[in-house]
């Protein structure tokens, strides 16, 4: 999870939240207590963002 709050930018209730809401990769499970997110669905999700124009 700290991996995916810094490459996204994003917080941890914030990441829960948009996968609630299926807008975000589902992690998968890699061992009895844990988890992690495929790079290639985080990259893809990450290209699909807005880009923030200031």
């Amino acid at each position: 999870m700290p991996y995916v709050m810094q490459l996204t930018g994003l917080g941890r209730s914030t990441i829960y939240r948009l996968m609630a809401n299926q807008q975000f990769p589902y992690p998968v499970r890699v061992g009895v207590r844990a988890v992690a997110w495929r790079r290639s669905e985080l990259d893809e999700w990450s290209e699909t963002r807005p880009v923030a124009s200031h």
